[in-house]
This record gives structure tokens, sequence and C-alpha cells, in this order.
């Protein structure tokens, strides 16, 4: 359990890919196998099923602690998490303990069935054998939330650094439902298996922000112009008759969009198309916010498949009839690329590929203009390729480029504040911000990224100041600080008061030259989406 709590400390402590790779790589080579599994599992969600509920625990807590009830809650509601709360109140350990990673976990998961005392006297003797951070980590583990800031592809990266294998083998294993009580780490991931080919993806080709005047490009005709597509960049991989999705983030991300096993029915095979995963319905793309209520979904529901359906919005062929044909140019990939399109037309069920559809335009003036109605439709901006241009890897300057719209902004009140995580946990950096509604300030948004440390301390300094009430970890603060939030898009939402939700919020920077009056208001903001509403329909 320690060689775990120090590898949990390591990844917590730092936000930078390379050394979350380092770390687990190193934790991987000296960890018993059945840890190593573990430890995949629960980095990839497999987390076992609370045992104990925390009501008991917050119980037991407080007895061991020997202090009251509501002294304990008080802790809980300035410290904001209860596995912590209970690590720091709880006696050091007065014995020591041999158990494993796994061998706590099954402990844990045997908990089922047992009797309140049974699971206290559990509960209590593992508090006693177990440090600090192991007992913060027991904690997460027993009520089932365990959580760590790493993603799938960091722990590819560091399986494969251990083995020497490819990436795309250790995450083509790593899908499905496997489980660490019925799988070996050797059969898992060291072994070789024949079926690792067959999923293989190819590195995607990304295109720069345009940097330069759109007229130097040259001749608009010797342009392929698309719309960019707001979803999930994905390719989608047929071979032998089987199917395989993955994302840019280069995850195997088949089970979450289970549309696309009607690619089985296409009379072609072995091919391999780059596009975008959009949520799409009754003939139009939904809102990017539709397509988050799936990103997180290991099983998705019949209600949920039928209510936010998707599809591949298609732009490139990588593979053809078993061929890699990334070095013909984009319009003879194209053509190939239509065909596959079409053949979906003989297949009675529907098949979920629809082609990107190019914009016809006689001169960059008519480009810069569609650029601009861009925003007002609530499109993402335009793609530009070249049509002589080859499938490249990783982002390349001169061939494809993007080109964005300006993001939307509006002046808005902070009024509530969290502290940060890792480096950051003695900072205030997580904040809700709030617009003007007549005489009345309502909440629309939260933001973390945009401003830097020592702006990030200066806020800090002014929160614990101007410090209202606490609500827990929440500290709500006088309403006087301006911001300029900058956002992508906006759509309705159920889930929040002011009927609103941001996509991809950020600070874009600190107003202080303005008053706390001055900022925008409610109204401004259900009008950009009346005017999104309103669009007509392509």
């Amino acid at each position: 359990m320690r060689l775990f709590a120090d590898l949990f400390l390591e990844l917590d402590q730092t936000t930078k890919t390379n050394e979350k790779v380092a770390a687990l790589s190193e934790y991987f080579k000296n960890a018993p196998d059945q840890d190593k599994l573990w430890t995949i599992a629960l980095f990839s969600h497999r987390r076992p099923k609370r045992t104990v509920t925390t009501k008991f625990l917050r119980q037991w807590a407080a007895e061991v602690a020997n202090i009251e009830p509501w002294l304990f809650e008080d802790s809980y509601h300035i410290v904001g998490d209860l596995a912590e709360t209970i690590s720091l109140i709880t006696p050091k350990k007065t014995k020591s303990s041999s158990l494993s990673l796994s061998d706590w976990i099954i402990a844990i998961k045997n908990q089922v069935g047992h009797s309140e005392a049974q699971k206290k006297e559990f509960v209590i003797d593992a508090w006693s054998s177990l440090d600090q951070e192991e007992t913060f980590l027991f904690n997460k583990l027993i009520t089932g939330g365990f959580r760590v800031g790493v993603s799938q592809k960091t722990i590819v990266k560091a399986l494969s650094k251990l083995t020497g294998k490819e990436e795309n083998r250790i995450a083509h294993r790593l899908m499905g439902s496997w489980s660490p009580e019925t799988e070996s780490f050797k059969h898992l991931i060291v072994d070789d298996n024949p079926k690792d080919d067959l999923s293989r993806p190819y590195p995607f080709y990304l295109a720069y922000a345009i940097d330069k005047e759109i007229e130097e490009l040259g001749a608009v005709k010797d342009w392929q112009i698309e719309q960019k597509w707001d979803g999930i960049r994905g390719q989608i991989i047929k071979r032998n008759n089987e199917i395989f999705v993955w994302s840019r983030g280069e995850e195997l991300v088949t089970d979450k969009y289970p549309e696309f096993e009607n690619l089985k029915l296409l009379p072609l095979d072995n091919f391999v198309i780059d596009g975008e995963i959009l949520p799409f319905k009754n003939g139009k793309p939904l809102s990017f916010n539709d397509l988050q209520k799936r990103i997180g979904r290991k099983n998705v529901s019949k209600k949920l498949l039928l209510e936010i359906p998707v599809i591949l919005m298609c732009y490139d062929l990588l593979e053809y009839d078993g061929k890699d044909i990334r070095e013909l140019n984009l319009v003879d990939r194209r053509k190939h690329l239509t065909e596959i399109i079409m053949t979906k037309n003989e297949v009675i069920i529907d098949i979920p590929l629809h082609l990107s559809q190019e914009l016809v335009f006689q001169n960059w003036a008519q480009v810069t203009n569609a650029r601009e109605k861009a925003k007002r439709d609530g499109i993402e901006g335009l793609m530009l390729k070249s049509r002589m241009s080859t499938y490249k890897s990783g982002r390349k300057k001169g061939e494809w480029w993007k080109w964005k719209v300006e993001p939307f902004t509006i002046d808005a009140i902070l009024i509530y504040a969290m502290r940060g995580h890792g480096r950051r946990a003695n900072l205030f950096t997580d904040f809700t911000f709030a617009v003007h509604d007549g005489d009345k300030l309502v909440t629309f948004t939260k933001a973390y990224s945009g401003l830097t440390d020592a702006e990030f301390l200066e806020v800090t300094k002014f929160v614990k100041k101007n410090t209202i009430e606490k609500h827990g970890p929440v500290r709500m603060v006088k309403p006087e600080l301006v911001f300029e939030v900058a956002f992508d898009d906006i759509n309705p939402s159920k889930r929040h008061k002011c009927g609103l939700a941001l996509r991809f919020p950020r600070m874009k920077r600190w107003r202080k030259d303005k008053e706390a009056e001055e900022a925008g208001t409610l109204f401004e903001l259900k009008s950009l989406l009346e005017q999104k509403q309103s669009r007509p329909l392509d």
C-alpha cells in the first residue's frame, strides 16, 4: 500500500505528463503484478463499489478521534473532502501492515454482507495500521470515490515504456470489460497478441491556426474549405469486419459509441476514416454540450442513445481496401471516401457516416465573410486544406489551416472561490462568476484558467480579506472583482439556474479598470443564445 501511496503523491503533485509517465513506469517496474493490474483498473475508472456508507465513516472517525460529531462536521466543511478529513483527525497508526493494494481492495470488497459491527471493526483496524496518506486512499477506495488526474493515454505511455510495446497495442489490450480478479498482468499486457495489429490507428494530421493574411495562401481554387465541426476528432477502423473507434487523444473509445457497429453492414471492408464524432439528430448537429453527456459514460443507456445519437462527419480517408493511401493527394483520397459514403445507400439500416461538405467560394473576400457569419451561426470556424496535400503525421505548417472565429466575451463578477489542486492547493483558482439580472446577481459559469500565478496570488489575497460566507471549501466573496470571461459557444441548459451553459469558459483578462456595476447582464447572454437559435437551418 505504501508503494501505491507514494505513486499517488507523485502524480498529485505534478501537472506534467512526462513526470507522470516516469512515476507510473517506476511503479510498474517495482509493484507486484496484481497491484499493477488494480492500479490500471483504478486509473481506468474500474473502482470497487462502496461497501460502507459515509454516515458510518463520519461517526466512527469522530469516535476514534475522541471529538464531538459537530466538530468533525465543521472540520469536514473546512477541509472539503471526507477521506482527507478522516486521514487528518484519526490517531497515528499503532501497528504495521504488510497488506498490498490488491489485498486491501479484496478485503474491502469482502465487506459486502457483513454487519455494521463487523464493518466498524474492519475500518477502525485499517485506520490504526495505515499512515495518513494510506488512510486517505483507503477511505477513497471503501467509499467508491477514488479518482486521480491521470488519463488513459498516460497509463498507456507508461506501460509502453515498461514493456517496449507500441502504445496503440497497449491501448487495444486495455479496452473491453477485463477485471483484475480474472486477468493476469502477463496475459493482459506482456504476452504477444495476434489481434494487436487489427485495431492499429494512424497518427492524426493536425492543422495549425492560421498565422498569416488569408490572401497569402494563393488561389482559392487550390484549397478545399469546410466547416470546422464542433465534436471529437476520431478515426473509425473497419478491418476483418471488426470496428474500432479511436479519439485524437489516442484512446480506444469503441464501447462508448455503439452506433458505429452498424458499419459492419457496409459491403466494403478494411478502411480507416478520419472525421469528427458529432451528436446528430433530425438532420442537424446537436451542441457539444449534448455530446458531453456521452463522453464520460462508460456504459451508454438505450435512452441516451435515442436522445443523443452520434455520427462521424467524415473528411478524410487513410486506408482503402487494406492499403495505406496517405501519400495520395487530398482530391484522390476524397474520391475514395465518397465511394464508401455512397455504399451506405445500399444498406437499409442507417449507417452513421456523413460526408463533410466542401464550401465553394470565388475569392478570399467571400471566405472572410463566411467566417464572420460563422460566429453569428454558432459555428467554430473554417478548415482550409490544400487539395494537393498528403496526409501527414502530427502538426505540420503550410497545408492544413484552421481559421477559428473569435470567442464570445462578457464582463463578469467573481462571487465564489475555491482552492486549486496539486501545486496550486494553497491558492484560490476555481472561480464562479455572475452577471447582473435586474437588481440581483445570477451565477452563470465557472472558470479556472487564464490568469498568471501572480494574478492568482493577488486574487487569493483578496478572497482571504473579503470572504462574506464559508460553505465548506467554497468562499463567498464581496462582489467587487470584474473579469472578462471568454467562451466558444452558448447553449440552453436545465442544469443551471441561469438556463445557460457555456463551452470552454476561461478568464481572458482581469478588468481592474471596471467596477462591478459595469459588468455584463443575463439579458446579453440570452440575446447571444437567441441569435444562435434564430439562424435558419441549412
